[in-house]
């Protein structure tokens, strides 16, 4: 199958997964394709960071195709993916922070923790959209991306960041105060758009280790 064209089939969830489950593996790929730009959104909220991301994203795929036979189904694929990722993303960050922290510990002093591949990253927020939403705080940048570019409802939102909805709201409408009006018109073209040889690549790296 041409990596470049995903078959069309419509394949309810539930189907897919239990089809996956029996053995039909190349069927991960829908997911993938599907959840890719969500996923890419997530992470760059968390991790800022666009290699980062792709990493976090590639373990988070694995993580969930090796507990698809443990998917109850209470909850919609796109929110148990979408959790999956944001554990992923804030476990990264968390050891990093960890790792900064022992080492400004040891050495007496702060220490630049400036990478080739984080420096690209701020260079690809290049748009005032991508700056003024990476400049919010990680609560409010989650909720804005999940509910304001990915259009998901605020229960789905509520689901996947494990708080009430009227947090949800709240924080919403909190991060739209502290973003310039003059970004909405243009934020859905331009926000971590996830491009198709990046999403190529994450399928095909995804595939070869599952």
């Amino acid at each position: 199958m041409d990596q470049h064209i995903l078959v069309k089939e419509q394949i309810p969830d539930e189907t897919l997964i239990d089809r996956i489950v029996s053995g039909e593996k190349k069927l991960f790929e829908h997911i993938i394709r599907s959840h890719n730009q969500r996923l890419f959104r997530i992470g760059m909220s968390i991790l800022n960071n666009d290699m980062e991301t792709e990493d976090a994203m590639q373990m988070a795929y694995i993580n969930a195709y090796e507990n698809l036979h443990s998917f109850q189904k209470r909850s919609t694929v796109t929110t148990w993916i979408s959790r999956i990722m944001i554990n992923e993303c804030l476990a990264r960050k968390k050891k990093k922070m960890k790792f900064r922290m022992e080492i400004e510990r040891q050495a007496g002093t702060p220490v630049n923790m400036t990478t080739p591949a984080s420096v690209l990253a701020n260079k690809e927020l290049s748009t005032v959209l991508e700056n003024s939403i990476a400049r919010l705080p990680e609560k409010y940048r989650l909720v804005f991306v999940l509910r304001e570019i990915e259009e998901m409802s605020v229960r789905q939102t509520s689901e996947t960041l494990n708080i009430e909805e009227s947090n949800v709201k709240a924080r919403l409408s909190r991060a739209k105060t502290m973003l310039r009006e003059n970004l909405s018109g243009f934020m859905r073209e331009n926000v971590y758009s996830f491009h198709l040889l990046r999403c190529d690549r994450i399928v095909s790296n995804v595939l070869s280790r599952i």
